[in-house]
């Protein structure tokens, strides 16, 4: 087997051990007897669950945890193991998905809502497990997190279906559905939910769906499983034939040797580290104050946040001395990297690594953190670094393959000049007064250029005019709004009248379709002009569905704004993730699945590959924008969001190598698509038993994803919107103009962008009072 060396890893959190050890190892070695998990399960023997030492695991991933907590802790870790390995004996080296499904779906009659619905009878030792722990943990916890850690432990055990079809069809997964589909089947989020019970603080309820607590979850979630695929790289490919690993992944993906692709995950687990870190720094406290946390939310959720930061460093520490990664093939006492065990280790040190020279001994602990941070402080410095207006000559268009052709709506021409009345009717067209920085974003040529209701048309080509003419308003509003914010909000950093313009916008969404009683831009008038013809035939409840998807694409903008003025470009799992929101996919697929009605049944649009195709589109469909875009966004725009300067700030390689990768991932998600539908939608349908009517939906469905994605393609070609001749032309001049006193936004946008030089600072000092003067004008008007 190819090996390497094991990296330096950044582990900013010092480890610490759980004073129960030893009461909860003699604990779990009883309890695995008795649950019938050791001697005769044909999995494990005493000696194996002794090495493997899942108490020495807890005491330090829960150093603060109860004695009594711990021993379940504990248990709970013992049986997710057991399950892993059990699952891998009997159904992934047979390759038997038809009886791991139904394996699978009797464990989840093993997590009852209510505990007085009993359990199934008792058929092995994972069962037995699972039936002992739910009705020792839950009576603690809130229905919220039951519900929470249910859906959690789901996802851990039936994504198991999914590593096992990868290794039935040979397939190793592309980097971006690898890390998606890791966090299910691996089960650290399973494991932050365990971090709730051990800390006894749950993450209040009103913030648990939020995109601080969700980045926190994720982020620390794949931490967890890049650390082990590098302790367990040996393991999993040797002995188990496992393709589900991201050194595998990435040595696959970036064709290189195993040691770069080792490299490569490490930098990744850095930087999804440091992820956690801005996100619990400068996020968590925000969502707490916006949402009016208690006094005793805030102290759950800083307990969370120690307690997933204790698992980081206990995780690792465990790694090091577990004989289940430190033997090169499960079974044998031989080190990764060698035939002999390795030596005595300090906390935090790893196999093979030579402690540096320097002073040693209790009180040099920081010490060895400020050398973690000096190591791993290049990553960090380059994505807080970015340098706006980078030049782009040497960016070429390369050719981008799209399997899927492209149709026409008929209707395209009439609602091409449709569109172009309608932009002048709600006035994105014309100046936006009453918002702050530079007041002209479009004119009637800069619509022209962009041509949506082309893109419209491909991916609606049997619409009618009426609604293609409204699916080409929402593509032009939505492109319209993704020009403004940078240039009205980011330029003069106005986040806080960014979250303004977003609150306005979500009263022009009202459920009962009734009309707000000021709208002040075209942002607001063209919003509610879609929002009423859209929303119109739609119940209640759906209405609420669509308002939350769009809702959650302005608020993404937000998130945009914030790296700008932090000069930050984005760590790239965080990038990929929300640009699929600011791309608009949470639009896009509430539309699709109102579109389709009550053809497609409840549980199909929270089934995994459904989920994933929708995924896989939309990621082909926005890395092809950015490759597009990017000249547009990096040189004359100064943005910091665009895949081609993400890839190249996290690898630090140069531009042609930088395209290269995403041109590779845009094919790697159009190829993952295609397997879904070829592969994975037939099975989902054979394990849901669905009917021929349920089927033909969802093959429309898949369908209308191709639509999607070829006409994405095909307008990118067409259109003069990312050329340069487009993008640098002025847009029309408004005929009265904006003063100083509009805004105080506008007032530092010229501070800082205005006249320089000698003799210029008082000018700017005028300025900079004249809108205090209107202010106080205003607060004393009657």
């Amino acid at each position: 087997m190819p090996q390497f060396t094991m990296p330096e890893f950044y582990v900013p959190y010092p480890a610490r051990l759980n004073p129960h050890m030893e009461r909860a190892r003699r604990h779990s070695r009883r309890w695995a007897l008795e649950m019938g998990m050791t001697e005769g399960s044909g999995i494990w023997e005493e000696s194996d669950l002794d090495a493997h030492d899942y108490g020495l695991m807890c005491a330090y991933t829960h150093p603060d945890a109860t004695a009594a907590d711990l021993d379940t802790i504990t248990d709970w870790y013992v049986w997710v193991f057991f399950f892993d390995d059990h699952f891998l004996e009997v159904f992934k080296r047979t390759g038997d998905r038809e009886g791991g499904k139904a394996y699978l779906d009797r464990l989840f009659r093993f997590m009852p809502a209510d505990l007085a619905d009993g359990f199934p009878e008792i058929t092995n030792p994972v069962e037995a497990g699972l039936a002992d722990l739910w009705a020792r943990t839950v009576p603690a916890m809130s229905d919220h997190w039951r519900e929470r850690f249910t859906q959690s432990t789901k996802e851990l055990l039936y994504e198991s279906l999914w590593e096992l079809s990868n290794i039935n069809a040979k397939r190793i997964s592309n980097p971006v559905e690898y890390i998606a589909e890791r966090r299910k089947v691996g089960g650290a989020p399973w494991s932050a939910g365990l971090v709730e019970f051990a800390v006894r603080a749950e993450v209040p309820e009103a913030v648990s769906g939020s995109r601080a607590l969700r980045v926190l979850r994720d982020s620390f979630s794949d931490a967890v499983h890049l650390r082990n695929d590098l302790f367990s790289y040996q393991r999993e490919t040797g002995s188990e034939g496992e393709l589900s690993n991201g050194v595998l992944v990435f040595e696959n993906f970036l064709g290189c040797t195993t040691p770069q692709a080792a490299d490569a995950v490490n930098e990744l687990l850095t930087s999804r580290l440091q992820q956690f870190e801005h996100t619990a720094l400068t996020e968590v406290a925000p969502t707490l104050v916006e949402h009016g946390a208690a006094p005793l939310d805030w102290a759950r959720v800083a307990a969370y946040v120690k307690g997933l930061q204790d698992w980081q460093s206990g995780g690792h520490e465990w790694h090091l001395r577990s004989s289940r990664y430190t033997s090169a093939f499960a079974g044998e006492r031989a080190g990764p990297f060698g035939a002999e065990d390795p030596p005595a280790r300090l906390p935090g040190q790893h196999p093979g690594h030579r402690p540096a020279p320097g002073p040693g001994g209790l009180g040099t602990g920081s010490l060895g953190i400020r050398r973690a941070l000096r190591d791993r402080g290049g990553q960090r410095a380059r994505g807080l670094g970015g340098l706006p207006h980078q030049d782009t000559a040497e960016h070429r268009i390369p050719q981008l393959p799209m399997p899927f052709r492209t149709r026409l709506n008929p209707h395209l021409d009439e609602a091409r000049r449709g569109l172009v009345r309608w932009g002048h009717e709600v006035g994105i067209l014309e100046p936006e007064y009453g918002l702050p920085g530079q007041p002209h974003v479009w004119d009637e040529g800069r619509l022209v250029a962009g041509d949506f209701a082309l893109c419209a048309a491909g991916i609606h080509p049997e619409f009618s005019l009426a609604d293609l003419e409204v699916a080409s308003g929402w593509l032009a509003w939505g492109t319209y709004a993704d020009d403004l914010y940078p240039q009205v909000f980011g330029r003069t950093r106005g986040l806080a009248a960014a979250k303004a313009c977003n609150e306005r916008l979500s009263d022009c969404m009202r459920l009962d379709l009734s009309r707000p009683a000021e709208m002040t831009t075209a942002l607001e008038r063209g919003l509610y002009d879609l929002w009423v013809r859209t929303a119109a035939p739609m119940d209640l409840a759906a209405r609420a569905t669509f308002k939350d998807a769009v809702g959650v694409m302005f608020a993404s903008w937000l998130w945009e704004l914030d790296n700008q003025a932090l000069n930050r470009v984005p760590d790239p799992v965080d990038y990929v993730e929300m640009r699929r929101t600011t791309f608009g996919s949470e639009l896009t697929t509430a539309l699709n699945q109102l579109a389709h009605g009550d053809a497609m049944p409840p549980e199909l649009w929270e089934a995994g590959p459904v989920r994933s195709l929708a995924h896989a589109a939309v990621d082909a469909a926005w890395i092809i924008n950015d490759i597009f875009s990017y000249p547009k966004e990096i040189e004359h725009e100064g943005e910091f969001h665009n895949l081609l300067l993400v890839v190249r700030t996290f690898f630090d390689c140069d531009h042609a190598t930088a395209l290269a990768m995403c041109v590779d991932l845009m094919n790697a998600r159009t190829e993952e698509f295609q397997h879904i539908v070829a592969d994975e939608l037939p099975a989902l349908c054979d394990d849901l038993d669905l009917d021929e009517e349920a089927r033909a939906a969802l093959d429309t469905y898949a369908r209308d994803l191709e639509n999607w994605l070829s006409s994405i393609h095909t307008w990118h070609m067409e259109v003069d919107r990312y050329r340069k001749p487009e993008y640098e032309r002025p847009v029309g001049r408004p005929t009265n103009p904006v003063t100083v006193t509009n805004t105080l936004s506008t007032t530092l946008a010229r501070l800082l962008g205005g006249p320089s030089g000698i003799g210029t600072s008082a000018a700017r000092l005028t300025e900079s009072l004249a809108p205090v003067g209107r202010r106080v004008r205003e607060l004393r008007a009657p």
